[in-house]
This record gives C-alpha cells, sequence and structure tokens, in this order.
C-alpha cells in the first residue's frame, strides 16, 4: 500500500481520538516514567499521553514515515521512531503500551499481544483498541463493490488487508495467564457525518487505502461510484442530512 496520508486521517480528528480518550480513561496507572504509543499515527493519541503522563518519557511508535514526519511537526517535544510493530521489542523500563486503532493492521496480532505483555514489566498496562467493524456494511460494501469489475484481479489481496478480530473470549484465553487483570469491552460509536460522501472521505484514511492503492484513477472513480451506491441503499440519511456511521471497537486493558 501506498504511504499513510496524514490530512485525509486528521480530516476527522476528533472522531479518530474519541477511542483513545476512553481507552486512556481505563488506564489504572496515574504515574509513569516511560509510556509508548503503539501506531502513534500522527501524533493525536500521543498528545492524550503527553498531557496525562505530564512526567513521563513519551515515545511513539509508527511503521508511516509521513505519519511520523506530522507527528514530529506536532510534537517536537516528543520522541518518535520507525518501526513494524510485528518485530518490535519491548524495553525493559517500559510502564505503558498504549495502541489507538493499529494492531487491527498487525498480522497474527493476538500472538504479538502475547509477546509484548510477556516482555512488559510487572505493575504495566497494555492498553489497546481496535475497530471491529469488518462486518459492518461500510466494509461489506468495500468488497462488493469491486467483485464484477474489470479491476477485479487488482483487488483480491485487499479483502485480507485486516484479519476478522477473535471473539473476545480467544483474547481472554490467550492474555489472562500473562496478567493480573484483564478488562476486554466494546463500543459501538454512531458518528453523524454528512451523507454517504462523509462516509467515503472517513475511510479513504484508513479501509479503503488497500482497495484504492491498487487502481488507476479512473478505476478508483468508477470503483467509488459502485461503492458510493451500496453505501446509499445501507446509510438512511437523517432529517438534518446526516447519516449514522455505526462504528464497533474492541477495547483491551490488561495490568501485568
Amino acid at each position: 500500500m501506498a504511504d499513510w496520508n496524514p490530512a485525509q486521517y486528521l480530516k476527522f480528528a476528533d472522531e479518530r481520538t474519541r477511542p483513545a480518550r476512553d481507552l486512556l480513561a481505563q488506564v489504572p496507572l496515574k504515574e509513569a516514567k516511560l509510556v509508548y504509543d503503539l501506531g502513534c499515527g500522527p501524533g493525536n493519541s500521543t498528545a492524550l499521553l503527553v498531557e496525562a503522563f505530564s512526567q513521563a518519557r513519551i515515545v511513539g511508535i509508527d511503521n508511516s514515515p509521513e505519519m511520523l514526519a506530522k507527528a514530529r511537526k506536532t510534537l517536537p517535544q516528543v520522541e518518535f521512531a520507525l518501526a513494524d510493530l510485528a518485530q518490535w521489542q519491548v524495553p525493559a523500563e517500559a510502564n505503558v503500551l498504549f495502541s489507538n486503532a493499529t494492531f487491527q493492521w498487525v498480522p497474527w496480532h493476538l500472538k504479538v499481544l502475547q509477546r509484548l505483555l510477556t516482555v512488559l514489566k510487572t505493575g504495566g498496562v497494555l492498553a489497546v483498541q481496535m475497530p471491529d467493524n469488518l462486518g459492518e456494511p461500510s466494509h461489506v460494501a468495500m468488497i462488493g463493490a469491486g467483485q464484477d469489475a474489470p479491476y477485479a484481479d487488482k483487488l483480491q489481496a485487499a479483502s485480507g488487508a485486516r484479519d476478522v478480530l477473535p471473539a473476545p473470549a480467544a483474547y481472554y484465553a490467550a492474555l489472562k495467564p500473562l496478567c493480573t487483570r484483564l478488562d476486554i469491552w466494546h463500543t459501538i460509536y454512531n458518528h453523524p457525518l454528512m451523507g454517504v460522501a462523509g462516509i467515503i472521505e472517513w475511510l479513504k484514511g484508513t479501509g479503503l487505502r488497500p482497495f484504492l492503492d491498487p487502481l488507476s484513477a479512473e478505476e478508483q472513480a468508477d470503483y467509488l461510484a459502485r461503492y458510493e451506491a451500496a453505501l446509499t441503499k445501507a446509510y438512511p440519511v437523517q432529517a438534518d442530512g446526516m447519516v449514522l456511521l455505526r462504528f464497533p471497537r474492541l477495547f483491551i486493558v490488561a495490568v501485568k
């Protein structure tokens, strides 16, 4: 895939940061020396950690140079590093591993979470939030929109860019033996957006990327027209012209 576009991602900065706020509110530590933001993106979640742990060393980790450049510009006082979370190693002194909407993109992420939690120091916290929306019309339609298109072969890998999240019981079975406390919950957000065009703009910054990146400009236009038609059927317009994007997210807070 092409690199992430920070400007596109931040068009919905408030909505994207809201789950990070909700996740951070459940982190039981009030003080920490070393905090990592895993998959920090353009730094919107990192800014919350800077505010919450003002005395801590904060480090943002991401695999996108474009996102890291934006984060460094926004938060010049914070350390940022380029790394692949599938191989990244936890420093022994880390107190908090925080991740907002990242691990759904990491292959075999449950194994990675087990590895991170195993190495995390006693009393440390692993706090993770992931979209759990592959069954929503917004994402089902992504696959359907390109199935009978002349460029369908280019999209064969797109549907596998993200794994379907395991059930909460699978996370519990894998992580609970490694920690003293484990909380797992879902929250469903209903984001009012300006018509189905708003949904498309939202998803251009995330879920649509694997479907759009392989296509030419002409093919992208055709694909988006097909996708918009499918969304129009699935998301009725409210009296004020808005549509509600139903967005389930999975939250995990593990205390070592």
